[in-house]
């Protein structure tokens, strides 16, 4: 069953803002920097979540690596 784009779309915002709070934190580790390190995050939050939601989208078009669903068989009473 394929997804709907509003998955796709809740799936993108989740992952960036776990991957955001991520690069927050090794942006300070490197600079020391909170309010460097949350504009780093801040940015490359709104941008890699359009990139994640065209890639998940082109790859929801992708028959790589899926299994054939078997037709179920119809019972006509």
């Amino acid at each position: 069953m394929p997804d709907k784009h509003y998955r796709s779309l809740v799936k993108a915002v989740s992952w960036r803002l776990t991957g955001s709070v991520d690069t927050a934190i090794i942006t300070w580790l490197i600079t020391h920097q909170w309010k460097f390190a949350l504009m780093v995050s801040g940015v490359e939050l709104f941008t890699k979540i359009g990139l994640y939601y065209a890639h998940e989208r082109v790859w929801e078009k992708l028959s790589f690596g899926r299994v054939k669903e078997a037709k179920k068989p119809s019972f006509d009473i």
